[in-house]
């Protein structure tokens, strides 16, 4: 199917849809102008602080007023980034109500598709066109704004509250993952409205596959990498890596045996409890900053295999129904 197929039909969606396009581009671009604007004060503000020649760590007299009102500015900095990380979540969500309810989801519903169909315009071709016009507005919009929100971040990891890239709010927001959420959304919607062909219900659907979804890929996004394992012995400082999302922590045994945390935790003598297990190391499982990449790929990999399965299902589904 080509593009230049899609192009009469898509048209009509763009023209049908226009108003929510408008206003959700207007939406993102006051997104974008509010991060940057909150930046550039919170950049003003430390720039005002280190012409005072105070420290934060090391307050004197004179000093407090300057220092409450520069930390007080990038508090507020973190939980713009904390909020944006949310609404960013909540974004793929919104896809897939959308394609569910107004766009395919109320057209099945009251039947309104039949016009379409009978001007030359397939079943399928009418579906990819529906799919074709989100897709390619929800890749370059989310796309945009994971960008936005990561050049926030990255200047944010200076600051005095930084936000660490594994927290689900911001690792979320960053990288291909939205973007994979995204497209997942579009096409659960899709499913729904062609399988359910009532707009709520579709709706409905849609919204507690998705959270289904993020609730799976939360448990499971540690394993999505392999860990790195650092020991230490005992009677040795131990130290968590920096920057680090630490999975597991515990005590391992000379020949490698692992126990849980909490084997001693009770106990009154607590090195005495470690001496009978024969604990010699402590360990901990994480995953290093490095590992951000390889954990976005791999699970935008399934969310996107996940997709496709779904879009392949709901143009079956409509081809056998109207074949």
């Amino acid at each position: 199917m080509s593009a230049l197929a899609l192009r009469g039909p898509a048209r009509v969606v763009v023209l049908q849809h226009r108003r929510v396009l408008w206003i959700t581009g207007a939406l993102a671009l006051a997104g974008i102008a509010l991060v940057a604007v909150a930046w550039w004060v919170t950049s003003a503000a430390a720039t005002t602080f280190a012409g005072t020649g105070c420290s934060v760590r090391h307050t004197v007299q004179g000093c407090g007023i300057p220092v409450r009102h520069f930390l007080s500015v990038e508090l507020h900095f973190n939980r713009l980034l904390g909020y944006a990380g949310v609404v960013m979540m909540v974004l793929p969500a919104v896809v897939g109500l959308f394609v569910a309810g107004p766009m395919i989801g109320r057209e099945l519903e009251d039947g309104t598709y039949r016009l379409s169909w009978s001007q030359s315009v397939t079943p399928t071709r009418w579906l990819a066109a529906k799919l074709a016009v989100p897709a390619v507005l929800t890749v370059a919009g989310v796309s945009v704004l994971s960008a936005v929100y990561a050049w926030a971040w990255f200047r944010a990891r200076g600051t005095n509250y930084p936000v660490q890239w594994f927290e689900p709010q911001v690792y979320g927001a960053m990288g291909p993952a939205p973007v994979g959420y995204a497209l997942l959304c579009l096409a659960l919607g899709a499913l729904a409205a062609v399988l359910i062909r009532r707009t709520l219900p579709a709706m409905a659907v849609t919204a507690v596959a998705y959270a289904a979804v993020a609730l799976v890929m939360n448990s499971v996004r540690s394993g999505l990498w392999p860990m790195r394992t650092d020991t230490t012995a005992l009677g040795k400082e131990f130290r968590y890596p920096s920057q680090a999302s630490d999975v597991a922590v515990g005590w391992m045994t000379g020949s490698g045996t692992r126990l849980d945390d909490a084997t001693c935790v009770s106990a009154d003598d607590f090195d005495a409890c470690l001496t009978r297990h024969g604990a010699a190391a402590q360990y901990v499982d994480y995953h290093p900053v490095s590992h951000f990449w390889p954990l976005q790929l791999m699970e935008t990999g399934i969310l996107l295999v996940l997709a496709a399965a779904a879009v392949a299902v709901a143009f079956r589904i409509l081809r056998r129904s109207h074949g």
